[in-house]
């Protein structure tokens, strides 16, 4: 990995700390539930709770909260989950050792009439095997973790959430059944097929990850050639847990390629994009990318020097193909640092020394902004959106902190049950 400059190691602990914060202000004491987002009213999130026991452990080694106190964060939460109510009830916790996407911050039930989400449900649970993995000390305490930790890992039905197929369903409503959607193309995914292919109770079959693998996409962008996926997220959040560079599962192998490698050029094909700018966006430049999932202006229908513009609010943008509305997410950038740390330093600087994003903030940077929407003051940012959300800064820690020191790669590189279900994919060469 290239060298950062002489101040940016300060920087990087700024972001860092600002993004842990997070996690520090929005969490429930009593059950250790974090917010989805920063807005008072809203409920938890169990991804973004899966985030907050992946990042306690870097909250420890940086200083930023003491081994006490994230053992007994950690413990609150993998109790709560291990006893929260697991049946077809609509006000249930989760079934089958799944959970709901969104659970209300004080019960801990189901909030909103979500799903049951597969997804979010291998997030939660990864962020508990790491855990399990950085506290292993000889104490009742951190003791219990590894046994509550393993029994959530182990109690997830990977085979029912097939329901008959051979790919995963994105989950289920007690009303309703499984939702119609699997989990097919190349998407955030990988880290979930390969959670339930490690599974040493429901395991799932090998058969599922070579289905899955048929649905990938490969393009031919910008002059790179990589499997296709449009917004940045898809190409980090798996990488949070896991260490890509130089294994290959059978997909890869033919390409003579790793998945690291493959979010490297997405990154890049993601700065071309705002160099080229072929919407017209104000603000997009060499140091101003960022296109995924996240929060915007709309929705609103505005017209612009004579262009009309649709903008979306909480949107899965992508690039080049789009959705594309002119909308910034900082946090995608940073939690690129692992791949191609020479362009993202530089929009981390811009972001900070051009657009000010790291003004005063509880949680540091925005989580997005939008340069061509208008707004009532003037303003060389625009749009601004007024809440930070944990599914941005769980990454921002996490990437840091495996560009700097790889402790969560480490960590999670020692779990038998990732490292089996790697296997099972067909992973092989470099630390396996």
């Amino acid at each position: 990995m290239a060298r950062i400059q002489q101040g940016d190691d300060a920087l990087l602990d700024r972001l860092q700390r600002a993004a842990f914060a997070y996690f520090l202000l929005h969490v429930s004491p009593t059950n250790g539930l974090i917010a989805d987002k920063s807005r008072g009213d809203w409920p938890a999130s169990i991804a973004a709770t899966g985030l907050a026991l992946a990042a306690y452990p870097v909250g420890v080694e940086r200083g930023f909260m003491t081994r006490e106190a994230a053992v007994a964060i950690t413990l609150t939460t993998l109790r709560f989950f291990w006893n929260s109510v697991q049946a077809t009830a609509a006000d249930a916790t989760g079934y089958k050792g799944f959970y709901y996407h969104f659970l209300d911050m004080a019960t801990g039930r189901r909030a909103r009439g979500c799903e049951l989400s597969t997804v979010d449900s291998a997030f939660l649970l990864a962020g508990a095997l790491t855990a399990a993995a950085y506290f292993d000390r000889d104490s009742p305490d951190e003791q219990e973790i590894g046994r509550l930790a393993d029994g959530l890992y182990r109690r997830a039905d990977w085979r029912w959430a097939q329901h008959g197929g051979a790919t995963v369903t994105h989950g289920y409503r007690p009303a309703k059944g499984f939702l119609r959607y699997r989990w097919s193309g190349y998407d955030e995914a990988l880290l979930l097929y390969v959670m339930g292919l490690g599974s040493p109770t429901f395991t799932l079959p090998e058969v599922s990850y070579s289905a899955w693998l048929s649905t990938y996409r490969w393009k031919k962008v910008y002059g790179y050639e990589y499997l296709y996926a449009g917004p940045l997220f898809i190409h980090q959040l798996s990488h949070l847990w896991i260490d890509f560079r130089g294994i290959q599962d059978a997909y890869m192998r033919e390409r003579s390629l790793d998945y690291f490698e493959n979010s490297r050029r997405a990154t890049y094909i993601q700065r071309e994009y705002a160099i080229r700018n072929p919407r017209g966006f104000s603000g997009y430049n060499r140091n101003c990318w960022g296109i995924t999932a996240s929060d915007g202006p709309g929705p609103a229908t505005v017209t612009i020097d004579g262009v009309t513009r649709r903008f979306f609010d909480y949107k899965a943008r992508g690039a080049p193909y789009g959705p594309d509305d002119g909308t910034i997410a900082p946090w995608a950038v940073v939690a690129s640092l692992p791949f191609a740390p020479d362009i993202v330093m530089p929009a981390i600087r811009h972001f900070v020394d051009e657009v000010h994003l790291d003004a005063p903030r509880p949680c540091g940077f925005t989580a997005s902004f939008n340069a061509s929407y208008p707004v009532p003051v003037t303003s060389d940012v625009g749009w601004v959106s007024p809440w930070h959300f944990g599914l941005n800064q769980g990454p921002i820690v996490l990437m840091i902190e495996n560009y700097r020191s790889g402790l969560v790669w480490r960590l999670m590189g020692r779990c038998p049950y990732l490292v089996t279900g790697l296997r099972r994919a067909g992973f092989l060469g470099g630390w396996l």
